[in-house]
């Protein structure tokens, strides 16, 4: 902070309004222009000092514009004669204007709320967690919330499939409240905080990413991938884990489908592949001729499993995930069903009433109403 902002400091608390002992955060222009994200939480508000240029206030916009709406109120303040300064209010979005800048300028940007903070969201499940809270919400343990985080997990991959922003903030905010009662829980077990969850991913995260953050010089995502197999087969040393193969990390709870496209693009990245797709697809058709062939029950189970397998390396190589598809394939069929259904209520009758050439007629019905690209 230079001499002007720590001599003026209480100027610029007076000029806002603000107590001395109010909690604000203090930070340089230029430490926070070089962030991505704010690293303060926005339920409090924020003075950036050393605003002294358009071409600064800039990419300090750029970095709180992660956080704020473009909307959002702040004050750029300024001396205006010895001891004394001036309050302009404006948005957000216009502080890079050039006529804003002033030499030593300040800018105070006002709090979003305590229901935008990450602490705050905190605080309100440890509250619920209490001995006053909640008496439902205070009966969790790590094992009751299972099959509830599957379910929302699943409900944000819906709101992906639908690409739908809307359904994704909601079911996204759902996610992460599992994930921060999961860690209080967590803290009262005495087991570990959010702090070390934070810290854990924090470092892992920076450690897998050496061309982002360190000096390391890699050409291409082949050689992204390889390394970042190369440090995981290092971490598995390191935690005495060595002869752990490749595919040994992999989750076998996962759903069959995502558990194939991940063996498959473990070994990809090893160049355990097809040089080209045709390899690919002439895989998918021997295995389709497999089934045919298959003279016993074993037989036949173990030939459709090696089919759906291959299947989906063939949705691998084409860059589309299995799951997603065949969920909207299932959905695609639900809405040609419900079509088919209310067609026969419409006569009075049953769909087993139909013969099998009228409802196809009135499947291809189906795809004809709700024509589009994902219904053909």
């Amino acid at each position: 902070m230079t001499d002007f902002e720590l001599s003026n400091l209480e100027l610029v608390f007076k000029a806002l309004d603000l107590h001395m002992d109010s909690q604000v955060t203090l930070i340089d222009a230029s430490i926070l222009a070089a962030q991505h994200v704010p690293s303060y939480p926005p339920s409090f508000p924020a003075i950036v000092v050393s605003l002294d240029s358009a071409e600064l206030a800039g990419k300090v916009k750029h970095t709180l514009l992660a956080l704020y709406p473009a909307s959002h109120p702040v004050s750029l303040v300024r001396i205006t004669a010895p001891g004394a300064l001036g309050v302009e209010n404006l948005a957000l979005s216009e502080i890079d204007l050039p006529s804003a800048m002033g030499p030593q300028t300040v800018l105070y940007v006002s709090a979003l709320g305590a229901s935008y903070s990450f602490e705050a969201f905190q605080n309100v499940i440890a509250r619920l967690r209490a001995p006053d809270g909640c008496p439902w919400d205070k009966k969790q343990t790590h094992q009751s919330m299972r099959s509830d985080l599957l379910e929302e997990t699943y409900e944000v991959l819906a709101a992906l499939d639908a690409d739908n922003p809307l359904a994704m903030r909601e079911e996204f905010g759902d996610l992460l409240l599992h994930i921060v009662m999961q860690a209080q829980i967590a803290v009262e077990y005495g087991e570990f905080t959010m702090a070390d969850v934070l810290h854990g991913i924090h470092t892992k995260i920076v450690r897998r990413h050496p061309h982002v953050f360190g000096g390391l010089e890699i050409e291409g995502e082949q050689d992204i991938l390889a390394n970042w197999e190369q440090m995981k087969a290092e971490e598995r040393a390191e935690n005495g884990k060595a002869e752990a193969g490749l595919l040994d990390s992999l989750n076998l709870a996962l759903p069959a489908l995502v558990q194939a496209e991940q063996f498959q693009a473990r070994a990809a990245r090893m160049k355990f592949d097809w040089p080209e797709i045709t390899g690919v697809l002439a895989k998918v058709f021997e295995e389709i001729q497999e089934v045919q062939m298959a003279k016993t029950e074993a037989e036949l189970h173990a030939e459709i499993g090696d089919l759906l397998f291959a299947v989906v390396n063939l949705a691998r190589w084409y860059e589309v995930d299995a799951e997603s598809a065949l969920r909207q394939a299932n959905q695609r069929f639900r809405q040609r069903f419900k079509y088919i259904e209310q067609a026969a209520r419409t006569h009075s009758k049953q769909v087993s009433d139909f013969s099998l050439d009228e409802m196809d007629q009135l499947w291809e019905a189906a795809k004809r109403t709700h024509n589009s690209p994902d219904n053909l």
